[in-house]
């Protein structure tokens, strides 16, 4: 059987994080989306997804397939259920629809011919940015209990200080000398070649993906999952970094999210609470005004690319784009659009060519190129997203 993951109704709700790829590549709990049901599946996936982003992220079709929402995260028995499939059959949850079976060449689908298997189980679901470091806790342990089945956790160091070492999973080639992992409140998993240094403190749940560095002395709460070849430092609470991205200096992360390729200045601080204590609200794309999170602690989501200055200043419920660059003193407002430059006294527009310079020296630190493919993508991210900035 061919499985293809699309976007489903969540992606706009998911923004900017899906400006640059698709609702099956974000990341929550240790793996991706994709990571999570292709392992599920035994099989590959590929994506229906926006055109501009089909290239990068192409559908292969074939003569029978199973098209899933990537909105949904698997289990077991939401998986059986879906490996089950036969044609005309769907599977929803109420009015949103799972999964169903298609034929090669089927555009208009009508489910009104389709027999309805009704999925009455628990499952976690991702339809808010704000859903990614809410429920990473519930993903982090799925993930673990999937990754770490019938397998042997390397041992811990005989100087690391360890509660609950059953609730620790360490891969291969991995380094965590003289450091704290206490994983009474959940399940505390340390990557392939990840490395903890001296002094760091941190409680479950916990994902620190591979070849990512948690830096001296480093305070982490969980639920926080720390993206491959990211580093981190400072406090850390609650919090999703999705990968190749760095917050290695001293300074307070709480209930955010940011993207891949991001950067935070020395001393950057974001707020994760009102002074008032009110509910948070965060920018809503599809409104283009300010919506209510129900959320009490939500701090700062930023798409990929984007980047602050030293003691940049962050308020409760922060969203900033694709290819930002933030610095100076004072509060930059609650909604910072792709492709901004400049701070709390105003933004001008931070040109592509600029952009694509600093995103060219940044990756090939890690040895790798922005491709033709990532520049349309953040081309296209540029035009259509122009009416945000004030010139």
């Amino acid at each position: 059987m061919n499985y293809i993951l699309f976007d489903g109704p969540a992606r706009a709700n998911l923004l900017p994080f899906t400006f640059t790829r698709p609702v099956a590549d974000i990341r929550v709990g240790i793996l991706t989306i994709r990571e999570k049901w292709e392992k599920y599946l035994g099989s590959t996936t590929t994506t229906v997804t926006e055109d501009y982003l089909s290239e990068k992220y192409p559908m292969v079709e074939m003569e029978a397939n199973v098209m899933i929402n990537a909105g949904y995260l698997p289990n077991m028995e939401l998986v059986e259920l879906v490996k089950s499939l036969k044609k005309n059959q769907a599977i929803f949850k109420g009015e949103d629809v799972i999964a169903f079976f298609t034929k090669e060449g089927e555009e208009d689908i009508n489910f009104d011919t389709y027999t309805a298997i009704e999925y009455h189980g628990e499952c976690l679901q991702i339809e808010h940015t704000w859903d990614i470091f809410s429920k990473n806790g519930a993903a982090i342990q799925e993930d673990f209990n999937l990754i770490t089945k019938d397998r042997k956790s390397q041992p811990i160091p005989k100087m690391t200080v360890a509660f609950h070492s059953e609730n620790i999973f360490i891969e291969e080639g991995a380094k965590l000398p003289y450091c704290s992992l206490n994983a009474t409140n959940g399940p505390i998993y340390i990557g392939k070649d990840a490395e903890i240094m001296e002094g760091s403190v941190i409680r479950g749940p916990f994902a620190l993906c591979e070849h990512a560095t948690v830096k001296l002395a480093t305070k982490i709460y969980g639920p926080t999952t720390i993206g491959p070849h990211s580093k981190v430092g400072g406090e850390v609470n609650n919090s999703v970094i999705f990968g190749y991205s760095n917050k290695g200096h001293d300074g307070f992360l709480g209930n955010s999210v940011l993207g891949e390729w991001c950067n935070l200045g020395a001393d950057t601080n974001n707020s994760n609470l009102k002074n008032n204590y009110a509910e948070v609200r965060l920018w809503d794309y599809n409104t283009e005004g300010f919506a209510k999170t129900g959320l009490q602690f939500c701090g700062l989501m930023m798409g990929d690319h984007s980047k602050c200055g030293i003691n940049t200043m962050f308020n409760t419920g922060t969203v900033v784009g694709v290819s930002a660059n933030i610095f100076g003193s004072g509060f930059p407002r609650n909604f910072v659009p792709s492709f901004s430059w400049g701070g709390s006294k105003g933004f001008v527009t931070y040109l592509t060519k600029k952009a694509f310079e600093v995103a060219e020296v940044v990756m090939s630190r890690r040895g790798l190129t922005l491709t033709d493919q990532d520049r349309a993508i953040l081309e296209h991210i540029f035009e259509t997203t122009k009416s945000y900035r004030r010139e």
